[in-house]
């Protein structure tokens, strides 16, 4: 780190059902990030396993407290003292409930922040793909916020990029980076879905987007889109991966949030809007501004 700047740094994964396998890989590569001078580093979501079958899961996964990869990444933090941001893990809840949980940890080791996935996949796609993350994850409720000592971050992680209020709300509340550690299809990464969507939370808020992801074929018969991405406040790809595992990595100008709210201050013209009365008609929307702070 240096005149205000910092490096971070994306570790694209092919997790596979085995979690110590998955963890030893993410220590090489963040080992390498850190070598390259990392002061950030970030994971895909799902770190510890890529699972496609409820028993594959539930027969693996453990409660946070016992969990056996946040401990390994915790010591490996201190190790390194580093900040390293475990874009998610899969945990047990209950005996019949996981949790998406996301866990940014501090360069002692210590955990600053946790986050839970707040929006559920739960689609079907045009070539056979069907998701129903509902049915073993229990959604996060609350959106979060972390102070890092280049700027405060917003918490997200895979899907819940394509809900952009989320994003405004945590840009409203000081967020300058963003996160969106990603498990992306296949299918819709080739449509453009992961530029347009993580560039566009960057350009909408003026803030930087970090978004390390999963990519490859994985032992659990699933595709992931790969292309973990560092997005700057205007929009501009600074750092991108292909197919492969490995480190994504790019220099971080936080002066450059400023600059791009500057240039166009949506965050300060945005107004929030409520119906007031039933629809008089069914193509038009009867809608007043409310006060930001409402």
């Amino acid at each position: 780190m240096s005149g205000g700047t910092f490096k971070a740094a994306m570790i694209q994964m092919r997790a596979g059902l085995t979690p110590g396998a998955n963890i030893d890989e993410a220590a090489r590569l963040i080992g390498e990030a850190k070598a390259a001078g990392a002061d950030y580093v970030q994971t895909p979501e799902m770190t510890n396993i890529l699972a496609a079958k409820r028993a594959q899961l539930f027969d693996t996964i453990v409660e946070e407290d016992a969990d056996p990869s946040l401990a390994a990444l915790r010591e490996l933090a201190r190790k390194l003292s580093l900040y390293i941001h475990i874009g998610s893990l899969a945990l047990k809840l209950t005996p019949e409930r996981a949790v998406n949980r996301s866990f940014l940890i501090d360069p002692k080791g210590e955990i600053v922040a946790r986050y839970d996935k707040i929006h559920m996949f739960d689609v079907d796609l045009a070539n056979g793909e069907s998701y129903r993350e509902s049915n073993s994850y229990s959604p996060g409720e609350t959106a979060v916020l972390a102070d890092l000592p280049w700027g405060r971050m917003g918490l997200t992680v895979c899907y819940d990029m394509r809900f952009p209020s989320l994003y405004r709300a945590l840009a409203e509340a000081g967020a300058t980076l963003l996160s969106a550690p990603s498990a992306f299809t296949q299918q819709t990464g080739e449509a453009g879905h992961w530029h347009v969507l993580l560039r566009a939370r960057a350009i909408e808020n003026g803030s930087f987007m970090f978004a390390a992801a999963q990519g490859g074929n994985h032992e659990s018969g699933r595709k992931s889109y790969g292309h973990s991405l560092i997005v700057d406040p205007w929009g501009r790809v600074l750092a991108e991966g292909g197919d492969e595992p490995g480190v994504v990595m790019a220099e971080i100008a936080p002066a450059e949030v400023a600059k791009a709210r500057g240039r166009i201050p949506s965050l300060q013209h945005g107004r929030r809007f409520e119906i007031v009365e039933p629809l008089a008609e069914p193509t038009h929307l009867h809608l007043v501004p409310t006060s930001r702070n409402s």
